[in-house]
């Protein structure tokens, strides 16, 4: 039937999103009882949230590198930050 909860953080995105699709399944199909519905929602809840976060780590990084690459970029003052002369 269902697999048993893993903590989160011991599973990689790809594993997480797999197991979070799969409780999305399971919930949608109408089929389990009330108590089991709210443990995989808590569940289910619990990897949307780590791999919410995993996703703003990677995007995070990936800017780093993309700026690090481009290498220093001026931007122009605008006209209420220019300095008087």
């Amino acid at each position: 039937m269902s697999q048993p909860e893993e903590k989160p953080d011991s599973l990689k995105f790809e594993e997480a999103m797999a197991r979070l699709d799969a409780i999305v399944r399971e919930m949608e199909s109408g089929q389990l009882p009330l108590e089991e519905s709210l443990t995989r929602f808590e569940e289910g809840n619990k990897l949307a949230i780590y791999c919410g976060k995993r996703l703003d780590e990677t995007e995070k990084r990936i800017e780093v590198l993309v700026k690090s690459a481009e290498g220093p970029q001026w931007k122009a003052m605008e006209e209420d930050q220019s300095v008087e002369r």
